[in-house]
């Protein structure tokens, strides 16, 4: 099966947390930032420099350019660790994945999808066990978070204009199509998000969040993005979505 996997990056040249752990993952990178990127020590390709500075037209960039694979893999490039949960005894333990075990579940998650005729496959959102439900191994209507996704053969991308709310628009968008994502309920991800320089903190800021969750809302309506009116925070960015769809 051929499965690819690839790192978005920008502005960050020295060497990449997400290859340090898997090193299979190449990051796309601007033309102009190869040398630096390079000389940090990571192993990179090149998409023209106007691709750049928009971390989903890079995504759609990778899908597009790699559209004959079975299944393209994308990872944020400070992803310290995938891993899951595993029972032991009573309780639960947990277990990071080495590069084998990655690429072995990655062909496990592609072939389950393409059985099931979805589209997109991701993981559990937060390496919190209370976020685990372990009587529902799968969730199908639930949000993917861009920090890992698997697009298999897919017509569908990221919306350009939502660069900070693209993983919920394209969780919705399969929904909308195909009725159904794929989640991966004990695996997880470890990813700083929005906590170093450049990515998408080069352009991230309250007032920009604001006004992503807007647009998001008013391309989906009020009734699907919803905020989270029990956050501690004075206006929660992450939304709640809704689909009007059964299922789990």
């Amino acid at each position: 099966m051929d499965i690819r996997f690839f790192a978005p990056s920008y502005r960050r040249p020295e060497r990449s947390i997400t290859q340090l752990t898997y090193p299979f993952v190449t990051l796309i990178v601007a033309e102009s930032e190869r040398e630096a990127y390079e000389q940090g020590g990571n192993r990179v390709e090149a998409c023209p420099d106007n691709v750049q500075g928009n971390v989903c037209r890079v995504r759609n960039w990778i899908i597009r350019q790699n559209a004959d694979a079975d299944c393209v893999v994308i990872i944020d490039d400070d992803c310290r660790a995938i891993g899951r949960f595993i029972r032991k005894g009573e309780g639960f333990t947990e277990k990071h994945l080495n590069p084998d075990e990655l690429l072995e579940f990655a062909e496990h998650a592609t072939q389950l999808a393409q059985d099931m005729g979805v589209k997109l496959w991701g993981l559990n959102c937060v390496p919190d066990k209370q976020a685990y439900r372990e009587s529902m191994p799968f969730s199908f209507v639930s949000y993917i978070g861009s920090p890992v996704t698997g697009h298999i053969k897919t017509d569908l991308f990221f919306d350009e204009q939502l660069p900070l709310k693209e993983d919920y628009d394209l969780t919705l968008q399969h929904l909308n199509k195909h009725r159904r994502v794929l989640r991966f309920n004990c695996y997880y991800y470890y990813v700083k998000q929005a906590k170093q320089a450049g990515g998408c903190a080069a352009y991230r800021n309250l007032d920009r969040e604001r006004q992503q969750f807007e647009q998001l809302q008013k391309k989906w309506g009020r009734d699907i993005v919803r905020r989270d009116h029990g956050s501690k925070r004075s206006f929660d960015f992450n939304p709640i979505i809704k689909p009007p769809i059964k299922g789990v």
